[in-house]
């Protein structure tokens, strides 16, 4: 039985490092498209939570993508750009995927596992940028006066960007390795 136990962690070692050498390698080629995809999603729901009008996006020579609003409050011609850094949140892609691969050995259901890990991976993401752009949009509405200081309102997107900015993105690895573990685990 000991034995077992041992093929088992060297099998998720190595599923481990050349997964993760391997993502790496393509996270570096994709990421950008996968950060404009996610910038362009949660742009369009934005327009459903703020009053802003969606007027497109740009990726300058860095990872950063500017994201245009226009206010619809007052007339506004006020163009809004809006930085969104997509190695701020898909910094950890490749370690996750390590992380959930290398867990093989030990779950059951792995197709199950690995779709249930990749949808939560992608509504964090998803969850990252639209807490920084609503905080960032209820700020500047703030400051110009097109929206009414609602502290509750301004204390909850804050928490919620502060949250997903310090706690979730840099935890999101093992939270996920754990669920994936928990939940499908031999």
């Amino acid at each position: 039985m000991q034995g077992r136990s041992r093929s088992r962690i060297l099998k998720a070692l190595l599923l481990f490092i050349a997964t993760y050498l391997i993502s790496l390698l393509l996270w570096i080629q994709v990421k950008d498209y996968y950060g404009m995809a996610v910038t362009y999603a949660v742009s369009h729901i934005m327009t459903l939570v703020k009053d802003v009008s969606y007027e497109g996006m740009t990726k300058d020579g860095s990872n950063v993508i500017q994201t245009r609003f226009i206010p619809l409050r007052h007339k506004s011609q006020l163009m809004l750009e809006i930085p969104v850094k997509t190695s701020s949140y898909t910094f950890n892609m490749p370690l996750t995927i390590a992380i959930i691969s290398s867990l093989g050995p030990f779950i059951v259901r792995k197709g199950r596992a690995y779709t249930e890990a990749l949808v939560i991976l992608f509504m964090v993401h998803l969850l990252y940028v639209f807490s920084l752009q609503a905080n960032e949009l209820t700020g500047v509405f703030i400051r110009l006066g097109y929206e009414e200081i609602s502290k509750p309102r301004l204390f909850l997107y804050q928490f919620l960007w502060t949250f997903t900015d310090n706690m979730v993105i840099r935890f999101e690895p093992f939270l996920i390795g754990f669920y994936v573990y928990m939940r499908f685990r031999k």
